[in-house]
């Protein structure tokens, strides 16, 4: 059976994940005071069940799901997905009634999210030392129903989503009420990351910055399965 081949952002994605090593180590910056923590691919290994649910939304409506969208799109808020996907496929359907569609899917796989165990190990070592908040595209709707799953909700100072700013990444508004909320410069404020948009928003911020795509499963391969 001849192998799938991936599309270039796939494969980078990919190669990311496979640079795991023993002499890298998922850690707190000595400079950071404040840690902020993207949900969808850093805390959560959810982009499987994201990537499922538009599969199967667009499915229904005789269209294609393109994957690269992820790619390119992860830390954008679903409304951003949706428009591009009428855009795209030509449908008729309203953004936000697509953008239903999605979420009634993700809700009905909610249990198939699974944590990013190395980040959860770090973000729990750190509870209680240092202020943490979360900062994601996600609707506050989708954020908590996830956190509460992970059983991480608990946790965290602060929880900025898409509804709580008008600006989403790559524009730096989301980290930036983070650390206004925590009452700490953004130079002092370290940001767990995966996704390109979040990784320029955080730069932009002016931000210290991880990238935690090597310390997490590629979001790609369970799709590749079906």
């Amino acid at each position: 059976m001849a192998t799938k081949k991936r599309p270039l952002q796939l494969q980078k994605f990919a190669k990311f994940a496979r640079l795991k090593s023993v002499r890298m180590k998922l850690e707190i910056h000595p400079k950071a005071k404040a840690l902020i923590f993207d949900l969808d691919g850093t805390l959560s290994d959810s982009l499987p069940v994201h990537i499922a649910s538009w599969h199967a939304v667009c499915e229904k409506l005789n269209c294609t799901f393109d994957e690269r969208i992820l790619v390119e799109m992860t830390g954008a808020p679903t409304i951003s997905f949706a428009e591009r996907i009428k855009r795209e496929q030509n449908l008729e359907i309203d953004p936000e009634e697509l953008v239903e569609l999605k979420q009634k899917e993700f809700r009905q796989n909610i249990s198939r999210i699974k944590p990013h165990d190395a980040v959860i190990e770090l973000m729990k070592n750190a509870h209680g030392k240092i202020p943490m908040a979360v900062g994601t595209g996600a609707s506050r709707k989708s954020a908590m129903l996830q956190m509460k799953e992970l059983e991480i909700d608990h946790l965290f100072d602060f929880i900025v989503t898409a509804d709580d700013v008008d600006r989403h990444k790559p524009e730096p508004d989301t980290f930036l009420k983070c650390a206004d909320l925590m009452n700490i410069k953004p130079e002092f404020c370290q940001v767990f990351e995966d996704g390109e948009l979040g990784m320029q928003a955080a730069e932009t911020a002016g931000m210290l910055l991880t990238d935690v795509r090597p310390f997490v499963t590629d979001p790609f391969a369970e799709s590749e399965k079906r």
